[in-house]
């Protein structure tokens, strides 16, 4: 999408580009010229300077021989497949995080088999777990006798729950199911399942915590946060629906009544780990979403807990996607190791599929396009340091419905740092778009295609206001029969709607003679469409659902 706010054009400057006096006025972040690596199973650590970030962001890549502990060198604080030549000596127990990968897997388990909490052995998962501290702490003992690991963060990846109602009533027909559940009416069914696998997940955390000196460890449970939600419902619902709303809430993480955050589980955790990888590639009409979706984790599951928020990231595309396993384009790599500190994470964790990296030969790209996003981020650590404040005019979730741009701002003194990508426009073009702070300053800026916009500003300039892209209304959506566009006037230019189908089949298609225009979808079958709004400045495009 192509926004036009304005004209007024600021050139970039880069960091250590001229001494001109506008330069106290805008920075931008120096790319770093480097042809990215094209042999397979290699990251190519040196062709970037040694550099750090203020925030903890966990390498859980592959390694390919590394025993130097390179990640730390170039903006990872921390790394999750370490060594013995390295422990201790290039990479000491502060640095380390550890995955506890199947907690709950154990055979003949209804937990792990069938994601049931009934009719477990808990002696038999007891002694699981206490063989996985035993063997990650060496058996070293404090003078409490309780387990020693030597790391500083430690994430569990459980992943055993039916998360939704429907998945746990087929439970019912399942006969490893004791009888005296099976024969509850389903709502009672429902609430007892709830009840039950929240306290077995959070006697798997306790027990780790009673026997382990956990102290000092941030410790978190792989997406098993307060919002978990597919990569196309996150525009289903408003944004305060999100975020007021205790239906939307994982039950995992609610107290026993259910009125609010919380719970035996949630209180073990120290830290919050969504997940946010990403499902589709480029052209596919949901792949710019990609940017709002990540966002969304964040800012969403900040209103929710203040506990720290730290997603995980993949540089692949998950393998129930259209382009399974695949690595992210650049410009989504480098984009996720930037903007995600502007929606107030508290550090990233970069994770790879242990098995991957012994049964596939790939060229790994992607890891530099990310290493270089931090890189750029790290010219301006000291905008993340001590008191700022985070500018998020716009959740992420109204972006990804509206298709915008995504920009977010951190200010700190008089200065305002600005991040900004157009995930919908093509190669090349250009997108004006309008960056603001409360009422005291704004500038309109300019993207290239994709590329990902960095540049901090001296608030001391200010310009006069400039006018803001007319809203665009599609409703109702979703909707059975009819589709009504509204628009704030009526085009000078001549302007289309065209329908299609995720896959780009055009299905309907109207000129707009009027601000209101009405498309009648009664025909066409139950699914996700895409509306394109456009004329010869560009484009609009919104998601719409037809049921039936």
């Amino acid at each position: 999408m192509r926004v036009r706010i304005g004209f007024f054009l600021l050139y970039a400057l880069f960091w250590a580009g001229t001494s001109s006096p506008a330069r106290a006025q805008q920075q931008c972040a120096d790319r770093l010229t480097f042809t990215p690596v094209s042999q397979p199973n290699r990251i190519e650590w040196d062709k970037f300077p040694a550099f750090s970030l203020p925030f903890p962001v966990i390498y859980g890549g592959p390694r390919f021989g590394d025993t130097k502990g390179s990640p730390l060198q170039h903006g990872f604080s921390h790394i999750d497949q370490i060594a013995d030549s390295e422990f201790g000596t290039v990479v000491q127990p502060r640095q380390r995080a550890i995955v506890y990968y199947g907690v709950a897997s154990l055979a003949n388990q209804p937990w792990s088999e069938i994601d049931s909490p009934w009719a477990n052995d808990l002696t038999a998962y007891r002694a699981k777990w206490n063989q996985w501290l035993l063997d990650v702490s060496g058996g070293q003992r404090n003078a409490a006798g309780k387990y020693v690991i030597l790391a500083d963060r430690l994430t569990l990846d459980v992943e055993r729950i039916a998360e939704t109602d429907t998945r746990i009533l087929r439970l019912k027909q399942d006969s490893r199911v004791p009888a005296q559940y099976r024969n509850l009416s389903d709502a009672a069914f429902v609430a007892a399942y709830r009840l039950a696998i929240r306290n077995l997940y959070a006697e798997a955390a306790r027990y780790l915590r009673q026997n382990a000196d956990l102290s000092a460890i941030q410790v978190s449970s792989y997406a098993d946060t307060p919002i978990l939600n597919t990569y196309l419902n996150v525009p289903t619902f408003s944004w305060s629906d999100w975020t007021t709303n205790l239906s939307r809430v994982n039950f995992l993480v609610k107290d026993s009544t259910e009125q609010r955050v919380g719970g035996p589980f949630y209180e073990q955790l120290t830290t919050l780990s969504p997940s946010a990888y990403y499902f589709y590639d480029y052209p596919n009409a949901l792949a710019p979403d990609y940017l709002a979706y990540l966002l969304f984790h964040v800012e969403v599951n900040r209103a929710w807990s203040n506990k720290p928020v730290v997603p995980w990231v993949w540089l692949r595309y998950h393998d129930t996607s259209n382009s399974p396993m695949q690595f992210i384009q650049p410009f989504m790599a480098e984009a996720t190791a930037i903007f995600p500190f502007f929606s107030g994470a508290a550090g990233l964790w970069l994770w790879e599929n242990p098995s991957l990296e012994r049964t596939r030969t790939d060229t790994y790209a992607a890891y530099e396009h990310f290493t270089h996003g931090l890189y750029r981020l790290s010219r301006f650590a000291d905008q993340f340091q001590g008191n700022y404040e985070l500018v998020i005019e716009t959740p992420a979730r109204d972006l990804m419905d509206r298709q915008q741009p995504v920009w977010r701002g951190v200010v700190k003194n008089n200065t305002i740092l600005i991040a900004a990508q157009n995930p919908y426009a093509t190669d090349g073009a250009k997108t004006s778009l309008t960056v603001r702070y409360k009422n005291t300053w704004q500038r309109t800026i300019e993207l290239t295609g994709r590329d990902v916009y960095l540049c901090r500003f001296d608030m001391g300039v200010v310009t006069a206001g400039e006018p803001v892209a007319p809203a665009v209304e599609v409703f109702p959506n979703p909707t059975a029969t009819e589709l009504t566009v509204l628009l704030s006037q009526t085009p000078a230019a001549a302007t289309e709607l065209v329908l299609q189908t995720t896959a780009g089949r055009i299905v309907s298609r109207q000129p707009v003679r009027t601000a209101r225009e009405t498309m009648n979808v009664a025909a066409l079958p139950a699914g996700l469409y895409v509306l394109r709004i456009t004329n010869e400045s560009g484009s609009q495009t919104r998601k719409v659902i037809i049921t039936r």
